[in-house]
């Protein structure tokens, strides 16, 4: 598992401009089942998305999001071996 942490390198009004593309984008990660979980961060300084695949796989797609073809974010990728989940989420270990 991934945990792709993004954090604003340009003014929220600038996120605001591409936000309808990045969470199309965002859809395409969950339809092709690369998105687990995402959400903003808290104050508003980027998101968090949780995925799984090749570390390949990610990298490329992360490049393709809006975000970060604009430079509008930087994006740390985490890699993450979960060895224990609470009841319902075993998804996560896959």
């Amino acid at each position: 598992m991934f945990i792709l942490s993004l954090t604003y390198v340009k003014p929220p009004e600038e996120a605001d401009r591409l936000m309808e593309p990045h969470m199309e984008w965002v859809k395409q990660g969950y339809d092709t089942g690369m998105f687990l979980a995402s959400g903003r961060k808290i104050p508003r300084t980027g998101g968090v998305i949780l995925a799984r695949g090749e570390r390949a796989d990610i990298e490329a797609f992360v490049a393709a999001d809006p975000f970060s073809v604009h430079g509008v974010a930087d994006y740390e990728i985490t890699e993450v071996a979960l060895t224990r989940t609470a009841d319902g989420l075993d998804r996560l270990k896959e």
